[in-house]
Order: structure tokens, then sequence, then C-alpha cells
């Protein structure tokens, strides 16, 4: 009886694992149209102005709830134009529950700190983009698909840290003068 369990859930995790589509996380492929560098107003990188900055993709799904997907990232280091573009992940981005071949509605969310719902730094989005023809291995069997890319993903401009702290005291001197008016 153990080794019947233990074939079928083997045989589950199998499917569960086709009936998955794949991104290429990549915010710059100019053979395969995609640029969306994440720059300040001056043009210096999220990998020079943010070090350590977390670049993730999250699946927009019904009603708008968003599934966040793995595997994340960072910037590039450094100085120069690579530092506006992700590093990118030696794996590919898994999209749960959508096939390979599937469409999937893709947003790349940026934060400093532990995770988007934790960070207490800079957060930022882009617009959402619909990525087509995902990637992996079809459910009906044949070849794989090669990962999806970003296409169409558009960069964003982040505000310098400056204004950033600027802005965070001005919303906590708004919270501490209203919570002084209704004590």
């Amino acid at each position: 009886m153990k080794k019947i369990l233990v074939t079928i859930s083997t045989l589950l995790v199998s499917f569960s694992a086709l009936a998955q589509g794949t991104i290429q996380f990549s915010t710059f492929n100019s053979a395969r149209g995609v640029n969306a560098p994440v720059m300040a107003p001056d043009g210096t990188g999220a990998g020079v102005l943010f070090p350590g900055m977390t670049a993730q993709l999250f699946m927009v799904g019904p009603g708008g709830a968003y599934t966040p997907l793995t595997p994340a990232t960072t910037f590039n280091p450094g100085p120069g134009a690579a530092s506006r573009y992700v590093v990118i992940p030696t794996s590919n981005v898994i999209v749960p529950g959508v096939p390979a071949g599937g469409s999937a509605t893709i947003v790349m969310r940026i934060f400093t700190g532990a995770s988007w719902d934790q960070s207490l730094g800079f957060r930022g989005e882009t617009a959402p983009v619909v990525v087509n023809n995902l990637g992996g291995t079809p459910a009906s069997g044949g070849a794989p698909l090669q990962p999806a890319v970003l296409a169409g993903l558009q960069g964003i401009t982040i505000p310098e840290p400056a204004t950033v702290a600027l802005g965070l005291l001005g919303t906590a001197a708004l919270l501490f003068r209203r919570r002084a008016t209704i004590s």
C-alpha cells in the first residue's frame, strides 16, 4: 500500500510540474525586444542607487490578487548602464497554474527589505504586462518551449533617496498630527 501511495504522489508532482509555464527574468534582451531599465531621474541605475534592492515578478490574478513568483533577483552592481537591469537568475521564473504556451499578466515589483509586504524602504512597480507563450514542457507532450520573455515590460524611474526620505518624514508628520488631533 505504501508503494502505491508513493507512486501516486510522485505522478501528481510530475504532472503538476508540467502544468507550469516559465519566464526568463531579464529586463534587457535586445534580441527579444526587452528593455525595461530601473533608474533614478539622473540616469543612475538601481544597482548603484540602492545596492541589494530586490526585483520580483508577481502574477496578477482574478480580482487583482498578486501572487509572488520565484526566483527573485537583484540589480547589477557598479557604475554604468548595466546597473539599470536585473541580474538574470540561474533558473527561470515558474508561473504556477499556467501551462506552457499559456499567458499570464505580470508586474515587476522592486523593493528594499526582505519582501514587498515587509519593505520599509523604497517600493515601486511596473505597469502590468501580458506575457504570452510561456515556456516549459507542454502537458500534451512534445518538445519543451523556450521560456517567455518580458517583452512590453516598461522601465520605471525611482526617486532619489533624499526625496524618499523627505516623503517619509512628511507622511510621519501628518500621521503624528492626526494622532494628536484625535486624542
